[in-house]
């Protein structure tokens, strides 16, 4: 196994020694130890140059070096893989037409990682489905998409043509080179993100973050004047670090015992009734999400030690530092429906396809948002099955919510035995849809749906044709008029907040709610 590891890492081999010791692939101990290595430095970072003690140029520079350092040492040369997607689309930036830019960066930038994926997949190895360049060329991609969009709102829309919401993160200027690297490719997010808007970033770097600012409740109201003093992280760090050995641990323990492809053995799905295939399926990807709850807060940890993070204050007086936080364990294991699954799951890519596509794709913006996502995410067929199976869940789980909850709202003993009843069949469908996305291919997928009888995917298509759906608001009035609208739903898209987790657009009175 050692030697596998070997030969599919294409950065440092340094720690070869200890990938063979605790027998896990060498791309992977290198990603860990570089981002242990990065929460060490976000700490320095924030301590000695903070900044009220260095220039934001400074802090601008050691956040950048840092990350290509960091880049290097987990890709090899593929790093520079970074430069050139972010040297283009800069290019586009500046020199292209404020009036199509944002639509020529966007294109670059996605196919760029389209053709590193698809190299990667099917000319270098198909099968390897560890850390791998293309990651991190995921979240630059959001990042440079973000950006472009919101040069665009900032200085070649009106007012009056922006949401709260893009009024709040457009920008106002064209970013120098070096803000646009840092921001980019800076040390706490190379590796695993998560993304961010430029703004929050910018006013993290330049140590305005803090800063007593409004906040705004669904009725449009003040909540209040924040507190001037400048929060410590350290308790929510130490929390997340908890999180992380906890996940860590359970993945390492449960992987290998529970693994989502004995789900499509011949013996087993021939020797074992179906009721128990269920369960099995639902403790296997039990099991899977350990491995991301970890990468995540790990990311989350990073950033919040270096500074970045600040979200405002609870009711209590206590810090929130969950302003690029990604996902929220507790909802997303407690899931009463697939919505609410989903809008605790890759929170802040969920806001990326939100702001660059479905808010702004005049045409069934639904299925192009999923299918964003599933170019996104990469060439393996399985993502696409994923996704497709997604566009039917969240048309039928809309139908079925809209049409049966309102019965079990009459008493409290009803509502729990909604709840239940909901939560056990979000854990199937979400299970049931996201194999292919483990199993990557079309054949091993399609196996296992056909040793389902594909149930769940007729259940779906008899919902949305028995169940009646109310209406949903024109697309114009949407955009212009702040009005509420149904949530849309990928792997990764998230358009509702509650009230006590507020992001970048809660700041700006933007509650998408599903009903």
């Amino acid at each position: 196994m050692a030697t596998q590891a070997t030969s599919s890492c294409t950065g440092s081999t340094l720690l070869q020694p200890i990938s063979e010791i605790i027998n896990l692939p060498l791309d992977q101990v290198n990603f860990v130890v570089s981002q242990l290595f990065a929460l060490l430095t976000a700490v320095w970072f924030r301590l000695y140059l903070h900044p009220s003690k260095t220039s934001p140029f400074i802090r601008h520079v050691v956040a950048t070096l840092l990350g290509f350092y960091l880049a290097l040492f987990c890709f090899g040369w593929y790093a520079l893989h970074f430069l050139v997607q972010s040297g283009l689309s800069y290019s586009l930036m500046v020199f292209a037409g404020l009036e199509h830019m944002h639509k020529y960066c966007f294109i670059v930038a996605l196919g760029y990682l389209s053709f590193c994926q698809i190299t990667r997949v099917y000319v270098f190895d198909y099968g390897m489905y560890s850390a791998d360049f293309t990651g991190p060329m995921m979240v630059i991609t959001q990042k440079i998409t973000s950006l472009a969009f919101e040069i665009h709102d900032g200085l070649a829309k009106r007012e009056e043509q922006l949401s709260p919401s893009q009024k709040y993160l457009a920008v106002r200027r064209m970013p120098s080179l070096l803000e646009y690297l840092s921001y980019n490719c800076n040390f706490m997010g190379i590796l695993a993100g998560p993304t961010c808007s430029y703004n929050d970033y910018m006013a993290f770097i330049e140590g305005t973050g803090y800063q007593p600012r409004y906040l705004e409740n669904a009725n449009g109201k003040e909540n209040g004047k924040y507190k001037q003093s400048e929060p410590s992280p350290k308790n929510d760090v130490i929390a997340k670090l908890c999180t992380c050995a906890i996940s860590l641990a359970v993945y390492l323990l449960l992987c290998k015992v529970i693994p989502v492809e004995r789900s499509i053995d011949d013996v087993f799905i021939s020797s074992t009734p179906f009721y128990l295939q269920v369960i099995y399926l639902y403790l296997a990807m039990l099991a899977l999400r350990p491995k991301y709850y970890f990468v995540w807060t790990l990311a989350d940890a990073i950033n919040n030690a270096a500074g970045f993070g600040f979200n405002g204050y609870n009711k209590d007086g206590s810090p929130r530092w969950d302003l690029i936080s990604n996902l929220r364990i507790l909802d997303i294991e407690f899931a009463t429906s697939f919505k609410m699954f989903l809008d605790n799951w890759n929170i802040q890519t969920a806001l990326w396809l939100k702001r660059v596509c479905y808010e702004r794709c005049p045409i069934n913006p639904t299925a192009a948002t999923f299918l964003l996502s599933a170019m996104w995410h990469g060439v393996y067929p399985g993502y696409y099955l994923t996704f497709q199976t997604g566009i039917a869940m969240t048309m039928a789980a809309r139908a079925l919510r809209h049409n049966i909850r309102p019965y079990f709202l009459v008493s409290d003993t009803h509502k729990r035995v909604y709840d239940v009843i909901t939560w056990a069949g979000t854990q199937v469908a979400i299970s049931y849809t996201v194999v292919p996305f483990v199993l990557l291919a079309v054949g091993p997928s399609l196996k296992f749906y056909r040793s389902w009888y594909f149930c769940i995917h007729l259940l779906c298509l008899l919902l949305v044709l028995a169940l009646p759906v109310k209406s949903r608001h024109l697309r114009p009035q949407e955009q212009h008029g702040g009005l509420q609208k149904d949530g849309l739903q990928a792997n990764s898209l998230q358009t509702d907040h509650t009230s006590s987790y507020s992001t970048t657009d809660n700041n700006c009175n933007q509650k998408d709610k599903t009903t």
